[in-house]
């Protein structure tokens, strides 16, 4: 009986001692298991409350990095800049110096251009900015400067040539002013100093007025003074400017397929853009040719547009130089501009004017054969006049318009014959 109790005894403090232990196993599992591990901490990580909102309103390309350097959070501009691809930094310098802002816990800052990831075109320039963001992670900011420089640039190139632009003709004022004073004595001498000095100063009135030209074309919004205007008018208005000059040259100005068609905009504009377009036509035009204007109805898209053609059977254009000529104060050939009293100015006008009435202008060149400029422009409806059928094919002939020329648009042009509105 004795031995019987003890035999019970000892299995009952077993059994209590196995359920101990087997309590205390399952209380220290549970704590491992809520225990955050070195693997968790770098797949599961914690952006800091809010962090998250504001990246997500940011401009710049945001990144977040772990302290393994692997992508917590990118935006969408950080993959379309290319900087984050595999889930990783793909910019080398950025990643130099994300772990030393992690060292270290300093702002740093720099600009970098990245190449495309086309691979081609010129490179990206970018400002990128890194600090510290808690204590584990770090925020990359990129700021795309590309357009940015592009602007600079044409700001720096647009001062300095209209520095130079402006220096000459003043710079020729001042010794013919000079040459005047010494040749007081000789009446021949100061004639044709004082010709010169008009010639000058001429050319200098042109590039002051089409330097306001510009800037207004560039700041105003045509659309706000916007009216219908028919383009035989814009067309009788360039002719009439370019008349003298066609007269002096002997050259035949002829328009066609004008009459019934209208245009939205700002009468004051697109009279410039149009009247820019006869006038280099007729400049660079030798003697005894011909510089046609045609305009046509033609369907686009976003509704009908007005196509107003000029050509001429000039230089031409080499392809080299097609990309660049509505740059402004580029010219094809300097030397040539200078002596046509061109200021390199008038495509320039003629591309802003055409951009800020929701059209185009484009160009058509062979050289030693003509260029044909082409103006793009949408369309207004009018009511039509008493008796008015579709497009006349007639020539518009106004005065001084060669009245025996059977076609405005010279043989090697490439603009079709207008259409007729239904």
């Amino acid at each position: 009986m004795d031995l019987n109790a003890a035999v019970a005894a000892l299995a009952a403090i077993a059994g209590l001692c196995t359920g101990v232990i087997a309590m205390l196993a399952f209380r220290w599992s549970e704590r491992e298991q809520a225990r955050p591990t070195r693997s968790s901490l770098h797949t599961e990580p914690v952006l800091p409350p809010g962090v998250d909102t504001v990246l997500s309103v940011l401009r710049s390309s945001a990144v977040v990095l772990d302290e393994e350097d692997a992508v917590v959070k990118a935006s969408s501009a950080a993959y379309a800049l290319g900087l984050v691809r595999g889930g990783r930094l793909a910019v080398e310098p950025m990643l130099a110096m994300a772990r030393q802002t992690r060292r270290d816990g300093e702002i740093r800052q720099v600009e970098l251009d990245l190449p495309r990831r086309s691979g081609r075109g010129e490179a990206l320039a970018v400002s990128a900015r890194v600090a510290p963001l808690g204590s584990r992670l770090v925020l990359l900011l990129v700021e795309d400067l590309t357009e940015a420089r592009r602007i600079e640039a044409v700001r720096r190139d647009f001062v300095a040539n209209v520095s130079h632009e402006l220096k000459t003709p003043v710079g020729a004022l001042s010794l013919l002013s000079e040459a005047v004073m010494d040749a007081s004595d000789d009446p021949e001498a100061v004639d044709r100093f004082a010709g010169r000095m008009q010639i000058e100063a001429t050319r200098l009135t042109n590039l002051v007025q089409e330097l306001i030209d510009l800037s207004r074309v560039q700041n105003d919004d045509p659309l706000d003074d916007a009216e219908p205007v028919r383009v035989e008018e814009l067309v009788a208005e360039a002719i009439d400017r370019c008349r003298h000059a066609a007269s002096t040259k002997q050259i035949t100005m002829a328009a066609g397929g004008i009459d019934g068609l209208t245009v939205w905009g700002h009468r004051g504009q697109l009279a410039a853009a149009l009247g820019n377009l006869v006038e280099n036509a007729v400049n660079y035009s030798p003697a005894r040719t011909r510089v046609g204007i045609a305009a046509r109805r033609i369907t686009a898209p976003g509704g009908h547009l007005i196509e107003i053609a000029v050509t001429d059977q000039g230089i031409g254009i080499s392809e080299r130089d097609r990309d660049r000529i509505f740059e402004r104060f580029y010219r094809v050939d300097p030397a040539r501009s200078r002596a046509t009293g061109g200021t390199g100015l008038g495509l320039a006008i003629v591309k802003h004017v055409a951009a800020s009435h929701g059209g185009e202008v484009g160009v058509w060149s062979s050289e030693g054969q003509g260029s044909t400029f082409t103006l793009r422009l949408p369309e207004a409806a009018m009511p039509r006049r008493e008796g008015q059928g579709g497009v006349s094919g007639a020539l518009i002939e106004p005065s001084g318009v060669d009245e025996d020329a059977d076609d405005p648009v010279p043989d090697h042009a490439p603009h079709p014959a207008p259409e007729a509105i239904p």
